[in-house]
């Protein structure tokens, strides 16, 4: 007889693996049924989204309308019923809180027109309204920098050069593919690398030109310019659409990044006011600059700082009843950035998983093992929320380079058993990233199945990152996204002035607060916890 090929082997056990899972994996239908019912027939979930964006955002991190959105949702889990819902305060601190109480920025001449832009999260303010020229800073060499002295005192600052901008023929939203979700479903598992030491170098002509970008910091700062205006970062998203974060911080490029102090930060400098601009307007602004036509401004920028204090989430939960120390989690992040409303990024996920919190609630019956929720705090700034809570509740990791064997869990870690976040926009699920955990590709399979008609089947070995299922996957435990339609997030949302309650999918979130809510369910119901890598 012909031996088979390795892979052939792998294969056909797999294929038997999956077979059997699907076949002996507990399905209750009639409870899939009442969740699609209440879930589709009866949601609440653009009712939260609209308290999440409309009412309380922007959420940013640590401001006033971050804490507001957190007593909102403390308050409506409990009024639904759940238990121990807490403000849960971190260990450690974030640093400032911070709001735009009122902004406005204009030209004067050589003709009038609003200028569509948005001032960096802990920029700060100036006093009243300033009027004031606008010089376009043309440096790409050292030695363009001595031009410019003594002439930047009282000046309104173009940073960065012009972006090209062209005519879109692509549509911003789309779905994913079937040949797309074919090739996810059909990846390989990856091979595991070794640690090799290696560390992100940047080449020499890289360093030249952060070092150039620190001195043009540091000429504005010296001259004394009234505010530093920068091009929206990202020239796909045109159209008046601008992408803001965090106020930079300068420093030279040889200095660590765990060195570095972050705007939001109680010991940051003090910084210029920094505002970002729509590319088209931006463009415009230079062009007239560089014909030599005199610009002149308005602006006005008041922001409040509140003082430095920890982070915090918030969490609640449905209590088990004979497995209720073994805990099924759920969340997104509450936090958002502050140009738009944070409705695709990610108020459609908290809003998902508050209504998922409701649906099973409408069952009247207990989960086995305790449903919990994380409504996090801090993502936008490195997943701060989830990380602080997993290593406070669930364990951490003593070693901080690879290849990570010194994991530590605490007796609940031990005892934990999947998370499941959502965190990529307004898109309807359609499958799962296993983030290399194959043993539970069976079970999601056979949990998927009666959700194929909404187009939700594919599992995939891939791995997916940038968001807080990775603070549970980092230590061991089970940590997953769904897969999610990528609609426009990439295209126009993500972080932009366009992530606004309007650019949501009501139908697709329904769905995703459906299968969510199955997936805690049946999680929190089988015999055996979700196995592990």
């Amino acid at each position: 007889m012909k031996i088979k090929s390795f892979w052939s082997v792998v294969l056909m056990s797999t294929l038997i693996v999956t077979g059997y899972a699907q076949k002996t994996e507990k399905i209750d239908t009639a409870v899939i049924s009442k969740i699609k019912a209440e879930g589709l027939n009866h949601s609440k979930v653009m009712d939260i989204l609209s308290m999440l964006t409309d009412v309380y955002g922007p959420r940013l991190s640590n401001s006033p309308q971050h804490k507001k959105a957190a007593e909102y949702a403390k308050a409506t889990l409990e009024s639904w019923g759940l238990q121990n819902v807490v403000i849960d305060q971190w260990d450690e601190e974030f640093g400032r809180g911070w709001q735009l109480k009122k902004f406005n920025l204009q030209t004067l001449e050589p003709s009038a027109f609003q200028v569509i832009s948005h001032p960096k999260a802990w920029s700060p303010g100036i006093k009243g309204t300033v009027s004031a020229e606008a010089i376009y800073l043309n440096i790409k060499t050292e030695a363009d920098l001595e031009k410019y002295k003594g002439k930047l005192k009282g000046k309104i600052v173009l940073f960065s050069a012009p972006v090209a901008v062209k005519p879109g023929f692509k549509p911003d939203a789309e779905r994913l593919h079937d040949t797309t979700l074919l090739k996810m479903a059909n990846a390989h598992p990856e091979e595991e690398r070794g640690f090799d030491g290696f560390r992100f170098r940047p080449s020499e002509r890289m360093m030249q030109q952060m070092k150039l970008a620190y001195d043009k910091w540091l000429l504005c700062e010296k001259e004394g310019a009234v505010a530093v205006l920068e091009a929206s970062p990202a020239s796909k998203l045109e159209d008046g659409t601008v992408l803001v974060s965090a106020a930079t911080v300068p420093y030279p490029p040889s200095t660590p990044f765990n060195k570095r102090v972050r705007a939001q930060s109680a010991n940051a400098p003090k910084l210029l006011p920094q505002i970002i601009v729509a590319d088209e307007q931006y463009n415009r602004l230079v062009r007239l600059l560089e014909k030599n036509i005199p610009v002149k401004m308005e602006l006005t920028l008041e922001t409040e700082f509140t003082p430095a204090a920890p982070g915090f989430n918030v969490i609640g939960e449905i209590p088990g009843t004979d497995l209720k120390d073994e805990i099924v989690m759920i969340g997104a992040h509450l936090d958002s950035w502050h140009s738009g409303t944070g409705a695709t990024d990610n108020a459609a996920g908290s809003a998902v998983m508050m209504e998922t919190m409701r649906i099973i609630k409408s069952l009247g019956k207990a989960p086995r093992r305790t449903i919990r929720i994380g409504l996090w705090g801090g993502e936008e700034q490195g997943l701060l929320g989830s990380r602080n809570y997993v290593k406070r509740a669930f364990g951490q990791r003593l070693d901080k380079t690879r290849p990570y064997d010194s994991i530590k869990l605490t007796p609940a870690g031990e005892k934990f058993s999947v998370y499941f976040n959502m965190d990529n926009g307004t898109g309807k699920y359609r499958g799962v990233y296993l983030q290399g955990n194959e043993a539970a590709g069976p079970i999601f399979k056979a949990w998927l199945r009666p959700f194929e008609k909404m187009e939700a089947s594919t599992i995939t070995i891939q791995n997916t990152g940038g968001t807080d299922h990775q603070s549970y996957d980092a230590i061991g435990l089970p940590g997953f996204q769904f897969i999610q339609d990528p609609i426009e997030y990439d295209t126009r949302t993500h972080h932009t002035s366009m992530d606004v309650y309007d650019k949501t999918i009501e139908a697709d979130l329904k769905q995703n607060s459906v299968i969510t809510a199955a997936f805690a369910w049946m999680a929190a119901n089988r015999d055996q916890k979700i196995p592990r890598k």
